[in-house]
């Protein structure tokens, strides 16, 4: 493989085209390049919204907290009158 570009290589500069050819490699590999970081930013942030989804979704789920209190309880949910007396 690596004699096939150095046979086309020393071709292209033989016939005065050697500038044109490396342009469009350039061209070619930077696009390349550019298409994977593309799809790389996209793929970050779909995955990055879908576990913020999964997240908001499982926060209305009952969980015991430290002390056995669950979300429910606690000084937050006091009567506003006391019939003690």
């Amino acid at each position: 493989m690596a004699w096939l570009i150095l046979i086309l290589v020393l071709l292209a500069a033989a016939l005065g085209v050697l500038g044109v050819v490396l342009k469009a490699a350039a061209v070619i590999v930077l696009t390349i390049l550019l298409t994977v970081a593309v799809l790389a930013a996209i793929a970050w942030y779909s995955i990055r919204a879908r576990f913020r989804r999964w997240e908001r979704g499982t926060q209305g789920t009952s969980r015991v907290w430290i002390g056995g209190r669950t979300p429910t309880t606690g000084p937050a949910h006091l009567p506003s009158h006391d019939d003690r007396y």
